[in-house]
């Protein structure tokens, strides 16, 4: 469940990146970045998975979703961390 929880924010941001990409302020390229990441390693782990062991390839339980919304989270956090440096608002750094 995580796996389509990743992907699917991915899908949902990769079309803001793109009609933001010339004047990209909010740095949604690095968003995109994390996200497609977190879900071509996630399928490919999953692949390997159901191939070695069998078995479902998505597990629609509590747990997997509870993982996938922590990982959302985590790929928010990591995409703020490049935002507050470049502070496209000057939030941090008024001008003088």
């Amino acid at each position: 469940m995580w796996l389509l929880i990743i992907s699917l924010a991915a899908a949902v941001v990769t079309p803001i990146w793109y009609s933001r990409a010339e004047r990209d302020d909010y740095l949604f390229r690095y968003l995109c970045l994390i996200l497609w990441g977190g879900a071509i390693m996630g399928f490919v782990d999953r692949l390997m998975k159901f191939f070695a062991e069998g078995g479902p390839f998505i597990n629609p339980s509590l747990e997997e979703t509870a993982l996938g919304l922590l990982m959302l989270l985590a790929a928010l956090g990591f995409w703020e961390l490049p935002l507050l440096v470049k502070d496209p608002r000057r939030v941090l750094r008024r001008r003088r």
